[in-house]
């Protein structure tokens, strides 16, 4: 098991990169957009993704960032986001200090038991590998408050309506209101960290009141944006 620590200013990034051990992202502070060819996820504070050996990924830091990463296998075969436990938490932040091999053993599975027991949350948006639709995609998350009707994306893209919506099923396994209202619950996240009202993320996302956003937040995660950012202010 190998530790990383890396600190970062709003707006750095990472370039796309990969290593040969499974890696923990763990966000001990600020929130992290990590990109890899299938999608983004979006990890906050208090949360880690898993990503396994070999799969290329870039990260850009929303807020201060303090990262530590864990290199170990833990046989998990697909990225994830998990919630990060207390003594999970204590026990990354820990592992850059053991240096005796036997109490990095120890620590190792105390992680490993923490992992399995872990709970995920949803926090990925798919993108797809047709080159103009990923394009259209990746400008989507970049202004995520958009309102464009499916045929006004189609007419960006040079499609009709029927080809886009076809498009998105074929590429994504989702219709294009379907994605579009995920990738905006899963980037509203980002600001909802921060601590920022939740109005003003609603309006910043597409969503003409709190009560239509929340409405989504919660069909797509299961609870309200208010819930998260209470368990987010007390998981830390």
């Amino acid at each position: 098991m190998r530790t990383l620590e890396m600190d970062y200013c709003h707006g750095d990034q990472v370039a796309s990169h990969c290593h040969a051990e499974d890696q923990l992202i763990y966000a001990a502070s600020g929130v992290m957009r990590v990109s890899s060819a299938g999608g983004d996820w979006v990890i906050p504070g208090g949360h880690a993704l898993w990503v396994p050996a070999g799969v290329s990924h870039a990260i850009r830091m929303q807020g201060v960032v303090s990262m530590r990463t864990l290199l170990l296998d833990a046989g998990i075969a697909c990225c994830q986001v998990i919630v990060v436990s207390g003594l999970l938490r204590e026990l990354i932040l820990a592992a850059s200090r053991m240096l005796d091999r036997r109490y990095g053993e120890h620590a190792r599975a105390l992680i490993l038991n923490e992992l399995s027991a872990a709970r995920r949350i949803h926090a990925f948006v798919p993108t797809p590998s047709h080159p103009r639709l990923r394009a259209w995609c990746e400008g989507f998350l970049q202004d995520p408050a958009q309102d464009l009707t499916l045929a006004q994306c189609g007419a960006q893209l040079n499609l009709s309506a029927r080809s886009v919506a076809r498009l998105f099923q074929r590429e994504l396994g989702m219709s294009y209101g379907e994605w579009r209202a995920r990738a905006r619950v899963m980037l509203s996240q980002q600001c909802l960290a921060q601590g920022q009202p939740i109005l003003n993320v609603a309006l910043e996302h597409g969503y003409q009141s709190a009560s239509a956003f929340t409405a989504m937040f919660k069909r797509i995660l299961g609870y309200a944006p208010s819930d998260w950012q209470h368990n987010l202010t007390r998981g830390h």
